[in-house]
């Protein structure tokens, strides 16, 4: 989930861009607002119920269309699962959370995470101090218990870094964003990859109920950019992975752009690479076997300046280096001398989550994950093997085999999933397939020949362990075009995003047909032309938009984070919030969190017992331009808000926060 709203850099030059909210398919499977229309085409609309000026709105079943707050009452006798007082809807310099509860910080960019990390200098970096202390951008967060819900690993996700914040002397986020920025040197370029890959600390709560990191902890681990890692399943080894420093194709150095992630049943950390398109530099080389390849993944991104000062991210130089990006990496937590393998059965595309469930009917691990991009696909694998909870070390490779696939949303309400597999459909050498490899190597041009269905940006897909109803957050399309209205999306962009719930027949997980549904269109409800359907009961600070990240707590109550609620200029930070997806308050929205200004809000975590709720804050401070009241680029050296130190000199800074109830107790119980 690299931001969303780095989109906003208009004055960037053209040999950058930000892809993410651009599509790269050129099929002509349907989308899901075609498939929603269709389907709606089969149903009674609710008559009269938008203005005239909106065509009609995809509803969870029993809704009724979002009007102006004033224009209908709750229903009666609806109660939320929720129990606390929201916040407000508003951007400030600091964060803010739901009263009665505190919000402590616990680690920040700099902070020692290996025994000797330096302290923290944001203005003397080094390829050296960055390499102990903790990442940027901090994404997933996954809670592995030692001693239950007072003391743990926490395994984060590094995903990028925003060069503009990080470094003084950057005047602007097109400069920052500029591969050829003179300022941008061998030397930053390795404090930028140190800060990337993901951190592993060790937690602990004391007596009084604070959480801190455990100092020069024995499981305390650090994962770079040139971390070495295998290459495992069906595309190790394979022509397409080998280059001239590996000429094996079964061992990498580094994962890139980790976005969220999951955590598996025998105690893995899952962690998915993203953007990996951002770190290479071109030019494509003329007719290369690659190029169709890497113009599908928007390849080469140039970001960063790294490719200047090492070969293996130019792609002229090393143009087998980027299928060697863009998987689901597993690592151990609880080794930090193991070697993190990247699972190339689960398919290379950008990912976006990567949780997971036992299938209660057949015992198999069944992983979820969204490609994010404008109009790309949702996935499932579904492991050969069993889960054995009896025995950790026989789940070891059990992500190595089994089958991926993809999803295609129907008419009629039902879902199937594709299977990705080599010599099955348009699968084959016709196609340009030799192999499982290149099918996995080429996930999304498989996916565009299955003719699966293009979704407004999937990013985070995550089952409830409750009820085994799966959720997809789609962040948005701003694409869309004035021809491309329908019944579902009425709007000639959608800016807002909304939710999916898929339910698997009779919970299971492995089958080929699910039902789906709506669960709420994002936006604000009480302007009829934007077709939000948030339950009535939400207030005006519980509405949203854009959601990114969810996580379910002990109870199966769903939690959502945004990524660019204040992309419309609506003066709405990014933020937590409990969503109902039950009974009569379903739909119902209620705002825990607030970010600062220009932060995303990432990683929504629980304890098992409830009582801490960790989430990561990222990129405090970027896209100054979204906060009216700053209105300008924020940059190191004139930041929108110095978050969390707020000390003249410091940058903001991302964080780790943990939530706990004042007093103790569940949270939002």
């Amino acid at each position: 989930m690299s931001s969303s709203k780095q989109g906003h850099t208009e004055a960037a030059p053209a040999e950058w861009f930000d892809d993410d909210e651009l599509p790269t398919s050129a099929t002509a499977s349907g989308t899901i607002g075609d498939v929603i229309a269709a389907r709606l085409a089969r149903r009674d609309l609710i008559k009269g119920a938008l203005a005239s000026s909106v065509l009609a709105v995809a509803l969870p079943e029993g809704f009724m269309a979002a009007q102006p707050a004033k224009a209908q009452g709750a229903p009666q006798g609806a109660a939320s699962a929720f129990s606390f007082k929201e916040v407000p809807a508003k951007v400030t310099g600091d964060h803010e959370v739901a009263e009665g509860y505190d919000a402590d910080i616990l680690i920040r960019w700099g902070d020692p995470v290996l025994p000797g990390a330096a302290d923290f200098q944001p203005r003397q970096q080094s390829k050296a101090s960055q390499a102990k202390q903790f990442g940027y951008n901090n994404d997933f967060l996954g809670y592995f218990p030692i001693d239950g819900s007072k003391r743990g690993l926490l395994a984060v996700n590094h995903e990028y870094t925003s060069t503009e914040l990080l470094f003084s002397g950057l005047k602007s986020v097109a400069e920052a964003r500029n591969a050829a920025t003179k300022q941008l040197t061998k030397e930053t370029s390795e404090v930028e990859m140190m800060a990337h890959g993901g951190s592993v600390i060790e937690v602990e709560r004391g007596g009084d109920g604070k959480w801190k990191v455990v100092p020069n902890s024995r499981y305390a681990r650090r994962i770079t950019a040139e971390t070495p890692m295998e290459i495992t399943g069906p595309a190790a080894g394979h022509e397409r992975m080998k280059t001239n420093a590996d000429p094996s194709g079964k061992l990498v150095l580094g994962m890139l752009n980790n976005c969220a992630g999951g955590t598996t049943p025998w105690g893995t950390w899952v962690t998915c690479e993203e953007n990996i398109n951002y770190y290479f530099l071109g030019p494509l080389p003329e007719g290369h076997r690659e190029s169709a390849n890497w113009k599908r993944y928007g390849l080469p991104g140039r970001r960063y300046a790294w490719g200047n000062y090492f070969d293996r991210f130019k792609v002229e130089k090393e143009p087998n280096e980027v299928n060697r990006f863009g998987w689901i990496v597993e690592i151990d937590p609880f080794d930090p001398n193991s070697t993190p393998k990247k699972r190339t059965a689960l398919g290379r595309f950008k990912h976006e989550g990567a949780a997971g469930i036992i299938n209660p009917a057949g015992g198999q691990y069944v992983l979820y994950s969204g490609d994010d991009q404008i109009e790309d696909y949702c996935y499932r694998f579904v492991t050969k093997g069993k889960v054995d909870t009896a025995n950790r070390a026989a789940n070891r490779d059990l992500l190595d085999e089994g089958v991926l696939s993809v999803a295609r949303f129907d008419a009629d309400g039902t879902m199937r999933w594709l299977p990705l597999v080599f010599g099955q459909g348009p699968l084959t050498p016709a196609n340009g397939f030799q192999s499982q490899a290149d099918v996995l190597i080429e996930t999304r041009r498989a996916a565009d020949l299955l003719g699966a269905t293009k979704l407004d940006r999937p990013e985070d897909v995550e089952a409830n362990p409750v009820t085994g109803k799966i959720y997809v957050m789609l962040t948005k399309n701003a694409t869309r075009k004035a021809d491309k209205l329908d019944a579902a999306n009425p709007r000639p962009a959608n800016v807002h995003g909304h939710i999916l719930e898929l339910t698997p027949p009779g919970g299971d997980q492995a089958a080929d047909v699910f039902k789906w549904e709506i669960l709420v269109k994002c936006g604000d409800p009480s302007v009829a032309a934007v077709g939000a359907t948030f339950n009535p009961m939400t207030s005006k600070d519980g509405w949203f938009s854009n959601p990114d990240n969810c996580a379910f707590d002990a109870m199966g109550r769903l939690w959502v984070t945004t990524d660019g609620n204040a992309d419309d200029f609506n003066g709405r930070a990014d933020g937590v919030w409990a969503v109902d997806t039950e009974g009569a308050a379903r739909g119902t929205s209620k705002h825990f969190y607030r970010t600062p200004a220009g932060a995303e809000m990432c990683g929504p975590c629980f304890t098992p017992d409830m009582e801490t709720f960790f989430v990561a804050v990222q990129h405090p401070g970027e896209d100054g331009k979204e906060w009216l009241a700053w209105g300008r680029d924020s940059t190191f050296d004139d930041p929108s808000t110095r978050w969390p130190d707020f000390k003249d000199g410091v940058p903001p800074r991302p964080s780790i926060v943990a939530i706990t109830r004042k007093g103790g107790g569940k949270i939002g119980v």
